[in-house]
């Protein structure tokens, strides 16, 4: 979403809890109930594709869809809501999700007793490709939207608060998922998913600012008129963008990776979906407990102080996962329950750390002045890292388990953290506890 009129400014003398209040019901709300949906629904794609007949390799390369979008999508979501205004945009990018996913429901359940059919294979696929594209705009949207509303005193928590209400959304959304699962079908959770998107639907609807109702299209600027000054500002933004982004991928990668290596991996090892599921909902329960403490230290201390535990947890847990799913299998549902959610467990302490540290970061390297056009650089540069990451997994499991590809992930976040420790205290601000020669924030 695109700033409201008027904004929220550091020196409009209001607090924090203020701030955060006035944002809640357009933007800490409905993201928490869109990601609900989502984390009930994305674990058990691999499972439901394995069902219709895809084999490991396929299911894994399903998420693919979603590094497509996230590398082609940011530039045209932009100008989507540019064009058609924050609330159009929204609203009618969220009926769209809605009507895919009761489409997949209508289509799959009633195969998913009996064999599968080509059609039913192609319809998930579909819902896949809407939810991808329709997404971007929403996140674009409450990116762009934060960084200007948010102080700069306060952006990381306001970020991480951001982040946190995805993490809640991923503790309730597996945990309704389980429970639909168990009384009703898998096929349900198309049904949950479409619920929870209605509800965060209907609140941008009634809440979103009356600014934000109407796009607000900036001067083009004529066809070669680009100033030296302008060339060389985006030299530089692009200059930082690389420097951190470089080391932030892996940890994009990373978080793509562990719902389709996770659910894999548990069906490799035994566990029904409901236990992979449950495991995914008390891994967010841990991540939600480190939201507030993981801005107040990006705030005070600097990013680094957040990015690179984030990621050297990140892998490290993954490497355990690859250890364990390795040692442990066939030794007995317990020991496939403890090889699942230890290594989960470790992955989601780095991965809380991390909330809203990809968004702050790309708030810190970008200007005020035309931030969403920059944003969607950004987003577009980590759009490659989240389509690289399933292409991965996808290669990986064509030629070993797939527990290897947990390695392989773990291994690229641990790299990713050494490059962060080097860069970030350079690029981004030191935090208002300490001095250094960071503070290097675009405005």
């Amino acid at each position: 979403m695109t700033p409201p009129v008027p904004r929220p400014r550091s020196g409009d003398g209001r607090t924090a809890a203020q701030v955060i209040r006035s944002l809640a019901p357009s933007i800490y709300a409905p993201s928490f109930l869109e990601f609900a949906g989502m984390a009930a629904l994305m674990p058990m794609v691999p499972l439901l594709a394995l069902d219709l007949g895809f084999s490991q390799s396929s299911a894994a390369a399903l998420t693919v869809i979603f590094g497509i979008a996230s590398f082609a999508g940011p530039i045209p979501a932009g100008r989507v809501l540019t064009l058609l205004g924050a609330r159009l945009a929204l609203v009618g990018t969220g009926a769209l999700m809605i009507l895919a996913s009761l489409v997949a429901f209508a289509v799959i359940e009633p195969g998913a007793a009996a064999e599968p059919a080509r059609h039913q294979q192609l319809v998930l696929v579909g819902l896949l490709v809407v939810i991808a594209a329709c997404s971007q705009v929403w996140h674009l949207g409450r990116q762009s939207y934060l960084g200007t509303a948010l102080p700069p005193t306060m952006r990381a928590r306001g970020m991480t608060l951001y982040g946190g209400t995805i993490r809640l959304g991923e503790v309730v959304g597996p945990l309704f998922g389980a429970v639909v699962i168990a009384t009703v079908s898998s096929t349900a959770v198309f049904v949950l998913f479409a619920v929870m998107v209605g509800a965060a639907t209907v609140m941008i609807t009634v809440f979103l600012p009356p600014g934000e109702t109407r796009a607000a299209v900036p001067p083009r600027p004529r066809r070669g008129m680009r100033s030296e000054a302008r060339i060389r500002l985006d030299r530089a933004v692009l200059g930082r963008m690389i420097a951190v982004g470089a080391g932030i991928t892996p940890v994009m990668m990373a978080r793509v990776n562990r719902p389709v290596i996770v659910p894999l991996l548990g069906a490799h090892l035994g566990l029904d979906p409901a236990w992979i599921s449950l495991v995914f909902g008390v891994s967010a329960a841990l991540e939600i407990l480190l939201v507030l403490p993981a801005g107040t230290l990006m705030d005070r201390f600097g990013r680094a102080a957040v990015a690179v535990p984030c990621a050297l947890l990140m892998g490290a847990g993954f490497v355990l996962l690859a250890v364990l799913g390795t040692t442990l299998d066939g030794h007995g549902r317990t020991a496939a329950l403890i090889a699942l959610l230890v290594p989960s467990l470790l992955i989601a302490l780095g991965n809380g750390m991390g909330s809203g540290i990809v968004m702050t970061l790309g708030v810190d390297v970008t200007p005020v002045h035309g931030r969403t056009g920059y944003l969607a650089w950004w987003n577009t540069m980590l759009g490659a890292g989240r389509l690289v990451a399933p292409l991965l997994v996808t290669g990986v499991t064509l030629v070993a388990p797939v527990a290897v590809a947990g390695a392989v992930t773990g291994g690229l976040c641990l790299v990713g953290g050494s490059w962060l420790l080097r860069a970030l205290p350079r690029y981004t601000p030191a935090g208002t506890g300490r001095r250094g020669r960071g503070g290097a924030t675009a405005r």
